[in-house]
């Protein structure tokens, strides 16, 4: 610990001479906005009636604390995928008790649509599963497991009730500060803070019921899942992307990574900043959606 510092360091494999990083600086974000979301609730600040008196700002830290959980797991044991896509839904149970007598969905064509039972029962663990391991599975590049869910985080907030905004300032502030030495190879958030800001997103879409808002929001997050498991369940090959320099290069497309940098040597920065823009125009539209057709 004296001689490494608090948080261990790891090598950054995407560097030349790989220099080492400390890693586990999502666990900033969880502690602090699970902090700020126990204040909210313990002086009562956010005004939202629901159908069973739960409070948002309680359930909304119950779910990140346990994805923060759920990441330190996986950075100090190296969870396989069998496990990792799994845990997640064990956040199902405080968004059910959250969400008891209203399990209704909205869309953009039907309207409300109510699931019965099947809606706490297949709904919200698979969202939770599907939002948090996708945002897992993007990551690896300098600012990508911050710069992005920062994204989608302000993209939520926009198009949520503004009685339910006070819930996110903390966490997005802190995943922006984050995101600023992330992206400057100075921080790695690690596994702790990909799962934790992951369920923040699925649980923050529960909570609000914009849970379209957030599908459309994560289309390059989803693309890159699809593009992940179905190389490995069909070839068994998995995606990598080689160093040439100080660029980044790729000869297949098993990734949303390896796809824009096949054939094609790219800057690191580069690469991040055109998924941080595929991210930006998928929350734009989801947003513009939601304002359009509520």
């Amino acid at each position: 610990m004296k001689e490494n510092g608090l948080f261990p360091k790891v090598p950054d494999h995407h560097k030349p001479n790989k220099p080492l990083v400390p890693n586990g600086f999502g666990i900033i974000y969880v502690l602090a906005s699970v902090v700020y979301l126990l204040l909210l609730y313990s002086f009562d600040l956010v005004q939202v009636n629901t159908s069973n008196y739960a409070s948002p700002a309680l359930t909304l830290a119950v779910c990140i604390l346990f994805g923060g959980f759920m990441g330190l797991l996986d950075d100090w044991m190296d969870l396989r995928w069998r496990y990792k896509a799994f845990l997640p839904i064990f956040v199902a149970l405080p968004l059910a008790a959250f969400r008891e007598g209203d399990p209704c969905m909205a869309t953009y064509i039907f309207g409300k649509v109510n699931f019965g039972i099947y809606f706490y029962i297949f709904i919200i663990p698979m969202i939770l599963a599907v939002v948090t391991n996708t945002v897992n599975q993007l990551g690896g590049l300098n600012g990508l497991e911050t710069i992005c869910p920062s994204i989608v985080l302000f993209g939520l907030l926009l198009g949520s009730d503004p009685n339910f905004h006070v819930l996110l300032y903390v966490p997005l502030l802190i995943n922006i500060m984050l995101a600023y030495f992330n992206f400057h190879g100075k921080i790695f958030v690690g596994n702790t803070g990909s799962f934790a800001v992951g369920i923040t997103l699925a649980s923050f879409a529960l909570v609000t019921n914009i849970e379209q808002t957030l599908v459309i929001s994560i289309i390059p997050y989803i693309l890159n899942s699809l593009l992940i498991l179905l190389n490995y369940f069909l070839f068994r090959t998995r995606a990598h992307v080689s160093v040439d320099g100080e660029r980044l290069v790729s000869d297949h497309r098993r990734s949303l990574i390896t796809l824009i940098t096949h054939r094609r040597p790219l800057s690191e920065r580069k690469v991040v900043a055109i998924i941080s823009l595929l991210m930006a125009a998928s929350t734009a539209t989801a947003v513009l959606i939601q304002w359009l057709l509520t």
